[in-house]
């Protein structure tokens, strides 16, 4: 493993942890997280199909009261932008990535540390089996021009009233979690 590679294991390690103490109530999560990063098959790849990264964004508006979320063409439901980490051990990169891709917006900033993990399954899909993603969440704020473009992962997009979001009983779980933590945090 190059240095470049196992010092960015080392940070993503450091983050786990601190995260984990930030959010005692996802310590476990957390831990978890931590321990996938050692594992010999490599979890960064979506080949590895006992379960892989991935990264998100909670995109926030300027306002910071709105959230942007996209209908997920696969799986048919109300989302955060994301995707497959790809090879790429910098999480936040990923998201901002994903966020920038998804979104068509520009101007685009990560907060670097991490805003909530989450462990799902994701169905099988055509040829590739049912697996887990192991999703790792970042704030990403929108710049100047909020004026989104529809990618063809997605069926539309839209923004959301995040206390709209954290109320809605119909919406993913994961989705009213980080809607109330971002609440809460004010």
């Amino acid at each position: 493993m190059a240095s470049h590679e196992a010092h960015a294991l080392d940070a993503l390690d450091a983050a786990f942890a601190a995260y984990a103490v930030r959010r005692p109530e996802q310590a476990t999560q957390a831990v978890e997280f931590a321990a996938l990063l050692r594992d010999p098959e490599d979890p960064f790849l979506r080949a590895r199909l006992a379960g892989h990264f991935t990264a998100s964004a909670w995109l926030v508006d300027r306002s910071r009261t709105r959230v942007l979320l996209t209908h997920h063409r696969k799986l048919g439901l109300w989302l955060q932008p994301g995707g497959h980490a790809d090879g790429d051990r910098d999480l936040a990169r990923v998201a901002l990535r994903e966020a920038e891709e998804e979104s068509g917006l520009s101007g685009l900033r990560v907060d670097p540390e991490i805003f909530d993990l989450d462990r799902h399954w994701i169905p099988e899909h055509r040829d590739v089996p049912g697996h887990w993603h192991y999703d790792v969440r970042y704030v990403v704020h929108a710049g100047d021009n909020e004026r989104y473009v529809v990618s063809p992962e997605s069926i539309d997009l839209a923004w959301r009233g995040i206390r709209d979001v954290s109320d809605d009983a119909q919406a993913d779980a994961s989705l009213r979690r980080m809607a109330q933590r971002w609440l809460a945090d004010g």
